[in-house]
């Protein structure tokens, strides 16, 4: 009998256990909550699961931003930067608004009023955040998979009868050895234990990322019923209230089934190898599958709707953080005329100390951007994307003021051959080009295109013939388009059609200085034979060269 004693003493060491530990958890939670404000998140980024809820949501809606935009503009590191958010859900809802092509003003002010909320009122803030922080485990990754999946039954007949029963057999075959000492029932003991080990690890693979996400829906659940707590105006969360009531039967069942997620961290901690071994004695993973499977079918739309509610808490905070964190920013304005852009002061948010620019633009003139390398070009238009999908998407702008109708953005920016499928330099953009002219015929909204080194692949002929024909239709269409190259025929081609404006560099000895400043008109500098010149090249060189730049000069008119 003495035995038996040991058992209450057991669990009871447990849960002040696991009691003491939760109460570290907390305050290390608090701790990073204060100490991450404002500044990218450290935490690696697990982008295979972040787009495997983006595709559930593309194929639903229908429109995305192409993996090529999302390549074009780095979207991988601007995403690192600007995640603030504290849980997985928040992070994949994040991404997934990046990604999605839908233009919603209503969506966008309701973003803004959140995150103003929380901008006047710290300590909601900072309380919001632990709470949402209870879903930062990777396990939480797989919550999306709870609506987004419809999971079948692995288990029928006898097999489904047993783990129904099979805790309760294995605890009184093991009571019972104890208590009567009998070899038969070590012997039931033994082969249960046996058992519950192959059913146990047999389907594992199967239902790893159901299993690991119940514990997680439950704390989904609890997140979301103490920030219902916490909000200024209930009457928003309505729909997460509704859906948590009709999950309540539902979060009682997963209730003990919470200490699940404690075994997902360091495989040598004892604790987790404890409940580890419990779970594979009790066949806890299977039976929690065998009875909820059935009920997460049925309450998909009302996992969802809490995904999204804790999904659009944290994205307002981590807007916030993200604004908190910049030099400056504006709130885009929307209502001004839908053919006109106007940005003042944009910068780059990845480029450190990133020289601003401004720039004012209507859709009927497209911009023609000359230059030497690395003097700003390719900079300053993928800041003009990445300002508008951050304005689109996040309500914010890296810039004092950004003033455009929404858009449907386009670029070709980061061309290579592609030897694997035979396509030359000049066939893969010019492929992409043909994309960007379907995707723009015929539509009603107004586009952001952004072209850099159009057609460098081919021969200069053949390559500003080319360039123009396509630059004017892009135009005649009414869309925002610029476009960066070293041809400086294609001004004198597109007249009026274009207006022209230019990134010049200074010598200093023998390297060139940028001020990565935007200049009206085309590149009039003569720093290159003044580079060749102090670098020591043959005179001869230098003559002849400075003979051929007087007579191209004159022609276009510099």
């Amino acid at each position: 009998m003495i035995y038996l004693l040991g058992i209450p003493i057991a669990l009871t060491f447990l849960f002040f256990f696991l009691r003491f530990k939760r109460q570290q958890e907390m305050r290390k939670r608090a701790e990073e909550v204060i100490t991450k404000w404002s500044q990218p998140s450290e935490h690696p980024i697990d982008f295979k699961q972040l787009k495997a809820y983006c595709a559930y949501f593309a194929q639903e809606s229908g429109v995305h931003l192409s993996d090529a935009i999302a390549a074009d503009i780095d979207l991988e590191n601007l995403f690192a930067y600007i995640d603030r958010t504290n849980s997985k859900p928040g992070q994949q809802y994040l991404y997934q608004k990046l990604r999605s092509g839908k233009k919603d003003p209503e969506a966008l002010k309701q973003l803004d009023l959140l995150a103003e909320q929380f901008a006047t009122d710290e300590h909601l803030r900072i309380s919001t955040e632990i709470e949402l922080s209870a879903l930062g485990s990777k396990n939480a990754y797989y919550i999306h998979e709870l609506f987004t999946t419809s999971y079948q039954a692995l288990y029928s007949g006898w097999i489904s009868l047993y783990i129904r029963f099979a805790a309760m057999l294995w605890i009184v075959s093991v009571v019972l050895t104890v208590v009567l000492k009998n070899q038969m029932f070590f012997l039931l003991s033994l082969g249960l234990t046996l058992f519950n080990f192959y059913l146990h690890y047999g389907n594992k693979k199967k239902i790893s990322s159901y299993v690991h996400s119940l514990p997680q829906l439950y704390k989904l659940m609890k997140a979301t019923e103490r920030i219902l707590k916490l909000v200024v105006h209930p009457e928003d969360a309505q729909p997460a209230r509704a859906s948590l009531e009709e999950l309540a039967p539902l979060q009682r069942s997963l209730s003990m089934v919470n200490f699940q997620d404690k075994t997902s961290g360091d495989p040598t901690d004892l604790s987790a190898s404890a409940l580890e071994l419990i779970k594979t004695f009790l066949l806890v993973e299977p039976a929690m599958f065998l009875k909820s499977v059935n009920r997460i079918n049925q309450q998909r739309d009302n996992i969802e709707i809490l995904f999204n509610f804790i999904g659009q808490t944290d994205m307002a905070i981590s807007v916030l953080s993200l604004r908190t964190g910049l030099p400056y920013y504006c709130k885009p304005d929307f209502s001004g005329l839908k053919e006109e852009l106007k940005v003042t002061d944009l910068y780059h948010p990845l480029v450190e100390n990133c020289v601003a620019n401004s720039i004012e633009v209507k859709a009927e003139q497209g911009v023609l951007i000359t230059g030497s390398n690395m003097s700003g070009k390719t900079t300053f238009i993928r800041s003009l994307v990445i300002n508008a999908l951050l304005s689109q998407t996040l309500y914010t702008s890296c810039s004092n003021c950004y003033s455009a109708p929404f858009m449907n953005l386009f670029t070709s920016i980061r061309m290579s051959d592609d030897l694997e499928e035979h396509k030359s330099y000049f066939q893969a953009e010019a492929l992409s080009i043909l994309d960007i002219v379907n995707k723009t015929m015929g539509q009603r909204e107004s586009s952001l295109i952004l072209i850099d080194e159009i057609f460098r692949g081919t021969n200069t002929i053949e390559r500003v013939a080319a360039a123009k024909a396509i630059l004017s239709y892009l135009t005649a269409h009414k869309n925002f388009t610029f476009v960066s190259t070293h041809d400086l025929e294609l001004a004198e081609l597109l007249g009026k059609e274009y207006a022209v404006y230019s990134f010049e560099e200074l010598v200093s000895e023998t390297r060139l200085v940028f001020d990565y400043k935007i200049k009206p008109g085309i590149l009039k500098n003569k720093n290159g034979l003044a580079i060749l010149s102090s670098m020591g090249y043959p005179q001869s060189i230098i003559e002849d060269a400075t003979a051929i730049s007087t007579v191209l000069r004159k022609k276009y008119d510099l």
